[in-house]
């Protein structure tokens, strides 16, 4: 199961936009009913309104009537696994709570873990 979600992030991360940084994203979602939807990021040359590949399919995932979101992998060009940035893992934890987060690169290395244990105490809408 997590070699299609995997495949889809690297597909996403084909159809990137970023000739700023070269940095190239992909990033895939799995809700409850087992739909993928997948995200890349995009680079503006304002750079903060570049979007990140992990919040651009939580929200095409939310737009599309996903379910409970359940599974996230991320894929990137890099030797060390990639994990998601700060602004990306609250969107992730108010979207999939403590979902399972897979980290994959394109030479097949990858990593799974709980989004819990890279964002140990997170902020969420029991605070409000």
């Amino acid at each position: 199961m997590n070699s299609a979600l995997i495949e889809a992030a690297m597909a996403a991360r084909e159809r990137a936009h970023a000739p700023f940084s070269g940095f190239k994203v992909g990033a895939a979602i799995q809700d409850e009913q087992g739909r993928i939807f997948t995200g890349c990021n995009i680079e503006n040359a304002s750079y903060g309104l570049t979007i990140c590949a992990e919040r651009t399919a939580v929200f095409k995932a939310v737009s599309e009537g996903a379910g409970k979101l359940k599974r996230v992998a991320v894929v990137a060009d890099t030797e060390v696994l990639t994990p998601p940035c700060g602004a990306c893992r609250q969107i992730l934890w108010e979207f999939c709570g403590n979902a399972e987060l897979i980290l994959a690169n394109l030479s097949g290395k990858q990593e799974s873990m709980m989004l819990a244990e890279i964002f140990p105490r997170a902020f969420d809408a029991t605070f409000l």
